[in-house]
């Protein structure tokens, strides 16, 4: 499924961060095999993880950036660290990544004086410095709000089209994998209840899925409910 997108939904605590941890070899899998970048990694030394993960990367949910590196630093980093390119050539490289995700203006500050949206942006850009052949998204859109949801949501889609990215993104926001997912897999209790489709994820006839889909549509009313009650409170 080479540049298409792959969202892991359910509700949380069913396991979707962890299938990203066991894909990146964080952790060990209790049964079954993991096959990362075309190879058999489960039984993978570190050593020979580090390759895989120039290959694959992951953006973490907290953005997982170095506190005492400013922005620029961050996204330098990989490139400084595997010696792929010398200071010179590391220049522009990093400053072409700042600008694909909006960061550009912020290379000088350091993760502290950032917003969580901008530190998952800067985040982005560090996975790709490497220029991997996938990126995992752990719940990229979650505790920013709606206006940096819609941002990082259109970032990923932006990334998808020009960089013909193979993409595996965990999230509960429904509407996001309908806009960015080629195919969807449905966890719970840490199976998969469902593969398919965005457009066959809505007709399925799983209970659990037709919960899930029943709440995000409430979640939506409830939001849509807000907004309109504060548009009018402001008149």
């Amino acid at each position: 499924m080479s540049g298409q997108t792959v969202c892991i939904l359910g509700r949380s605590g069913v396991g979707k961060s962890v299938c990203l941890r066991i894909l990146m070899g964080f952790l060990k899998p209790d049964a079954g095999r993991v096959i990362a970048a075309g190879e058999d990694t489960t039984d993978y030394s570190e050593e020979e993880l580090r390759r895989i993960r120039q290959k694959v990367t992951m953006v973490f949910q907290n953005g997982a950036l170095f506190d005492s590196l400013t922005v620029w630093d961050n996204v330098a980093f990989p490139l400084r660290e595997h010696g792929a390119l010398d200071e010179e050539r590391i220049s522009p490289v990093v400053d072409e990544l700042l600008e694909m995700v909006g960061a550009k203006h912020i290379g000088g500050l350091l993760p502290s004086q950032i917003s969580t949206g901008m530190k998952r942006s800067v985040a982005i850009a560090r996975a790709l410095a490497a220029k991997p052949k996938a990126v995992l998204f752990d719940e990229p859109t979650t505790m920013v709000d709606p206006l940096m949801a819609r941002r990082l949501g259109a970032l990923i889609e932006k990334l998808k089209l020009q960089l013909k990215l193979t993409s595996v993104v965990v999230t509960h926001d429904m509407r996001l994998a309908e806009k960015l997912a080629d195919h969807v897999v449905f966890l719970d209790r840490g199976k998969v209840i469902f593969c398919g489709t965005p457009a066959e994820m809505n007709r399925s006839r799983e209970r659990i899925v037709q919960q899930f889909l029943q709440l995000d549509r409430l979640d939506l009313r409830a939001l849509v409910g807000t907004i309109d009650h504060t548009h009018r409170m402001l008149r």
